[in-house]
């Protein structure tokens, strides 16, 4: 396909690393504020050290760090369940049922959805283990299958993560005082007292457009893989039998305190006991929350390792995919104190406000979000850099802001079908490249992008 090898082709040869393109926008945002935000009563060179203050001060807020270490976590202990023998036997029964091209890419699909919803770290590498097992399984009984369509489908829930239980703008507006937080120096006082606290599930994740739009995302796309298996044609595999690391056994005293079942069962149990004590009642009240994500995530994959070598080992094999986010988180978070600081942010927001009506707001942040979302990969890097823009304009035109973060969640989510930055754990499990997943992942987005937009219109 020509359009998908002119993407492939743009992304490979004109693209930075996403670090790069961090320390780009870095240079773009102070150039900006210099040419846009200067006082006329003071130097450029004056200036130009107030703005390198705002952004050293911002890189090292310890809100937004404790935010980076919230989504790092996420990711991790995500995949590490993933890895854990229940979860990975779960996988190989779900392969006995791929018989076809067509009931392969809609199992693996359906199910990656369903499972992003539940965490995006939980997701991205269920996606892309059960796509390789199910290639597996193909090889092995000699199943003629498209492989590139069941490695897409592998990819899927990224398009569904940011509007599910783990999505970084409405898990973070979940947090006491964080809209406020993050509005302090932006809003005036008047608006600030009518910011709410917190906006809990209830209102946004499992709100009945959120749900209804999904459900229509989960079966629209679904139908859609088992149509596009039906008219592919097989490709050859080649792959050996993807198995975890063994581990040895255990010799002296230390090694078997690590291997042992019982000393990991018994604090896992502690730390579900606990859950259960502090973040019941949160449950109960749709107040869901990192830390609460996170701990239940730590005590589940203690007890489905079985011990602390098995967990640690699991940890170590996670740990690679948040490199970028250990790095880039700090950038962007500079890049918000410029903003924020120089007035940027409300500048840019009454730009929207002049072009916007409450109707249409919701359709311009979906569009601009999906476009940040090419050269900001992380979403909670996005929400950082994009969520104070949405936020005031929302306030200003009156659109409630539930809608308003869901609408930047939608659209960062929808170019993930385009970008292929958080393709690469994928592709590395699946040997798969680039050129073969985005033909259908591109087509994927172009109908996942019509049902959002819907949504937010007639929602």
């Amino acid at each position: 396909m020509k359009v998908t090898k002119i993407v492939e082709n743009i992304f490979k040869n004109y693209l930075p690393s996403p670090f790069t393109i961090a320390v780009f926008l870095t240079f773009l945002t102070i150039l900006l504020a210099l040419l846009f935000t200067k006082p006329d009563s003071t130097s450029v060179l004056n200036y130009s050290k107030e703005i390198l203050k705002f952004w050293e001060a911002n890189i090292w807020s310890n809100n937004l760090l404790i935010f980076a270490y919230q989504m790092m976590l996420i990711l991790v202990l995500g995949h590490v369940l993933v890895l854990s023998p229940p979860i990975n036997n779960a996988i190989l029964k779900i392969t006995k049922f791929c018989s076809n091209t067509s009931n392969s890419a809609a199992i693996v699909a359906f199910f990656t959805m369903i499972v992003a919803f539940l965490n995006w770290g939980l997701g991205l590498i269920f996606g892309a283990l059960l796509a390789r097992k199910v290639a597996e399984h193909a090889q092995e009984n000699n199943i003629k299958i498209n492989y590139p369509i069941v490695g897409a489908a592998g990819y899927l829930g990224l398009m569904v993560w940011h509007g599910g239980i783990s999505g970084s703008a409405p898990i973070k507006i979940n947090e006491d005082g964080h809209i406020k937080n993050i509005m302090q120096s932006i809003s005036s006082d008047e608006v600030l007292a009518n910011i709410p606290n917190t906006i809990n599930y209830g209102e946004t994740i499992f709100s009945w457009w959120n749900l209804i739009i999904f459900f229509v995302v989960l079966i629209a796309i679904t139908f859609l893989f088992y149509g596009l298996g039906k008219f592919s044609k097989p490709t050859k595999i080649n792959l050996s039998i993807y198995k975890f690391k063994k581990e040895q056994k255990p010799k002296t005293s230390a090694e078997k305190l690590d291997a042992s079942k019982i000393f990991a069962s018994i604090f896992g149990a502690i730390i579900l006991v606990t859950f259960s004590i502090r973040y019941l009642e949160d449950i109960k009240n749709l107040k869901i929350t990192p830390n609460l994500i996170n701990f239940l995530m730590l005590g589940l994959g203690i007890i489905l390792h079985g011990n602390f070598k098995k967990f640690t080992s699991a940890i170590g094999e996670a740990i690679g995919d948040i490199s970028g986010i250990l790095i880039q988180f700090p950038l962007y978070f500079g890049i918000m104190g410029i903003m924020n600081q120089s007035g940027m942010v409300n500048q840019i927001s009454n730009f929207f406000v002049s072009i916007s009506t409450a109707t249409t707001l919701p359709i311009f942040t979906f569009f601009s979000a999906g476009l940040v979302n090419v050269f900001v990969p992380s979403g909670g890097g996005q929400w950082v850099v994009q969520g104070p823009i949405v936020v005031e304009s929302a306030l200003q035109l009156g659109v409630p802001l539930p809608k308003a973060i869901m609408a930047l969640a939608y659209g960062d989510q929808i170019t993930n079908m385009l970008q292929p930055f958080w393709a690469l754990p994928l592709l590395g499990i699946t040997k798969l490249k680039a050129k073969e997943i985005l033909p259908y992942t591109l087509i994927a987005m172009v109908v996942g992008a019509t049902i959002y937009l819907s949504g937010l219109i007639f929602f």
